[in-house]
């Protein structure tokens, strides 16, 4: 496993430190007892030798644990400033169509605004244009009226001017005369 392990970069390797620790505690645990002690006999240049190793180890392994947490930083740093702008963009497009509707509500209202003067002004020119109609219509009225009355009386005339005509004209009548008053003759 050792082999596999100089392979691999530093920052991913199983800490050392931590396997020559145990290391020694197993030595330490696998030690003879001394007879009526509480001591054991270990070999001094055996622990030694694994402490010192771990020693050199811990070094390396720090900066690997240091490594990795500053990597751990700077990606969360990373996620965290994505989120940020994820949220900075959802935010912006909220408001853009915030506002499009309310421009869109405002320009409806505008609209219907517009559609009431111009049906209002509609409504005004058609009530003047039928009182202008009203009073040309009656002036025609009162002229045509008149023009009627004048014809009508034109016709009365003409019809007794045609009456007088039609009847004969009265044969001129000779003055009566008593018979006797102009006969000297006889």
């Amino acid at each position: 496993m050792s082999g596999e392990q100089g392979a691999l970069p530093p920052e991913y390797r199983s800490p050392q430190a931590e396997a020559l620790l145990r290391q020694a505690i197993e030595l330490i645990e696998q030690a003879r007892p001394m007879p009526l002690s509480a001591s054991s006999m270990i070999s001094k240049d055996e622990v030694l030798a694994v402490l010192q190793a771990a020693a050199q180890a811990l070094p390396e392994e720090l900066r690997a644990a240091r490594w990795l947490l500053k990597e751990r930083q700077d990606f969360l740093a990373r996620v965290q400033a994505e989120g940020d702008q994820i949220i900075a963009t959802a935010r912006s497009q909220a408001e853009q169509m915030v506002q499009r509707t309310e421009l869109v509500k405002m320009a409806e209202e505008r609209a219907r605004s517009i559609v009431a003067d111009a049906e209002e002004q509609a409504r005004h020119l058609k009530l003047e244009t039928e009182d202008w109609c009203d009073q040309k219509l009656g002036a025609m009225q009162v002229v045509l009226e008149r023009t009627m009355t004048t014809v009508a009386s034109g016709r009365a005339r003409l019809q007794g001017a045609e009456r007088r005509e039609a009847e004969p004209a009265p044969a001129p009548t000779e003055p009566e005369t008593p018979e006797g008053f102009f006969d000297q003759d006889d």
